[in-house]
């Protein structure tokens, strides 16, 4: 099986899964803490090398205060989570406003923990054009313009699958992006089965990665 290098998750429909649960939207985000841990363990065990789950963004936080404070605490326990697994971790975002949760500035730096092992990105507080802040007039030197992102230290992305049935990136690493592979899961993301993903794996076979040529 060809096994993509680097998945990005987009972990969409706590919202949702939380007002079908006759809950509360903000209590939502607390039942997407075990479904990442879940696929995490699974791309390890898969071969996966790298995989980047999509925390929130600058646009999220004009949401209402007890959803933003919601999201933001689920992001910190995530992240926790994760550092308790043999990984090399990266948190990415703006860390430069209120929304950034200062308990995960030890992580803005990638670090192995645990012995190491697949490379795991948080993006928090991200925002695509904070992300492309850093350009200079690039030219059309391609290395150059990856150096010169704020996520520079994240890698090309093969695949990415997002939850909740939505079509669309919303802003994930526009650049790392740029050829991936994108498979929709219409259950919403508290809702995680492991075949989701084995099913996006085997989709991903089908597929002709050409990278434009």
């Amino acid at each position: 099986m060809r096994i993509p290098k680097h998945i990005g998750i987009i972990p969409d429909g706590n919202r949702r899964w939380a007002k079908n649960a006759g809950m509360e939207k903000k209590d939502g985000y607390a039942y997407g803490l075990a479904p990442g841990l879940d696929l995490l363990r699974l791309a390890s065990q898969a071969g996966v090398q790298e995989i980047t789950y999509y925390g929130f963004t600058t646009d999220n936080c004009g949401r209402p205060a007890e959803q933003v404070q919601a999201f933001s605490k689920a992001c910190v326990e995530a992240v926790k989570l994760i550092a308790a697994e043999p990984v090399s971790l990266l948190v990415v975002g703006n860390q430069n406003t209120a929304a950034f949760p200062k308990e995960l500035l030890p992580y803005t730096t990638r670090t192995d923990l645990n012995g190491g092992g697949i490379r795991v990105n948080f993006l928090v507080n991200y925002g695509w054009e904070w992300d492309l802040s850093g350009l200079e007039t690039p030219g059309t030197n391609r290395r150059k313009i990856c150096e010169q992102l704020h996520s520079h230290d994240v890698s090309r992305v093969d695949l990415v699958i997002r939850w909740g049935g939505m079509r669309r990136l919303s802003g994930f690493l526009p650049v790392q992006s740029v050829y991936a592979d994108f498979f929709v899961v219409d259950r919403l993301w508290p809702d995680f089965q492991p075949e989701d993903f084995f099913e996006a794996l085997q989709w991903y076979q089908k597929q002709d990665v050409t990278l434009g040529g």
